[in-house]
């Protein structure tokens, strides 16, 4: 059913979504990859598509950047959609000594700097975690491509210019790397029974300063998105 952030109709979203933050990035998944495609949202500009991919129905849509707009197009998707597994794809910036740049990243769970979770009202501190059969299934895939993707935790942050020193401690605590939306994502299908996962492509290393460019980016981020379409296919044959 529309909602004042989605105009599709009812059944117009495959029942796994890829989100990438950027609108562009949506496009040029559904036009790099899926079969008849179709735009079935465009509010906001928050493009959303959807095709085929090795014959699955599967979408795509943009998220936003940071957890109130990956919160509210989630929840939507979720609740009012019928979607029953969402895979982000996305940047993250490096802060463990494990990483190189263009890694692919599965995050296990997502800390968080952000109250997000409190809505909940619940007693005590809640972990966000992806879900072990979308994991799973992406680490298969990842491998099949030729991938072996580092697992673990990310550090959702609802600050992108933060003191560098203080995101660096998160990564003494074994956290891979940093973005801004898993954790309202994982809590967001938690809540709703659903499934989620955040796939991230390694842009920047804060250790060492090393960025790809924005062309870089663009190839290298393939590899993320095919891992995801692959996922969504094998879900479909689970």
């Amino acid at each position: 059913m529309p909602t004042p952030h989605n105009e599709a109709p009812a059944g117009a979203f495959a029942k796994t979504v890829l989100m990438p933050g950027d609108p562009l990035r949506a496009e040029f998944i559904a036009q790099t990859y899926l079969e008849g495609a179709r735009l079935v949202n465009n509010v906001r500009g928050a493009r959303g598509y959807t095709g085929t991919y090795r014959g699955v129905p599967v979408s795509v849509m943009a998220s936003g950047m940071g957890m109130p707009s990956m919160g509210i197009y989630s929840y939507e998707l979720y609740h009012f959609y019928g979607v029953e597994n969402i895979l982000r794809v996305g940047s993250a910036g490096a802060i463990s000594k494990r990483l190189r740049l263009r890694d692919v990243v599965l995050g296990q769970g997502a800390c968080t700097d952000s109250a997000y979770a409190r809505q909940f009202g619940l007693g005590g501190t809640f972990a966000p975690i992806a879900d072990f059969t979308l994991l799973e299934t992406a680490a298969a895939a990842a491998r099949r491509l030729g991938v072996e993707p580092p697992v673990g935790n990310l550090l959702s942050s609802d600050v992108f210019y933060a003191d560098t020193e203080a995101t660096l401690a998160w990564g003494e605590m074994g956290v891979l790397a940093v973005e801004m939306e898993a954790a309202a994502l994982y809590c967001n299908a938690a809540r709703a029974g659903k499934r989620a996962l955040a796939i991230c492509t390694v842009s920047d290393h804060l250790l060492t300063g090393e960025a790809l460019s924005a062309g870089e980016r663009q190839t290298s981020f393939t590899q993320m998105m095919e891992i995801a379409l692959e996922t969504a296919a094998d879900m479909a044959a689970r």
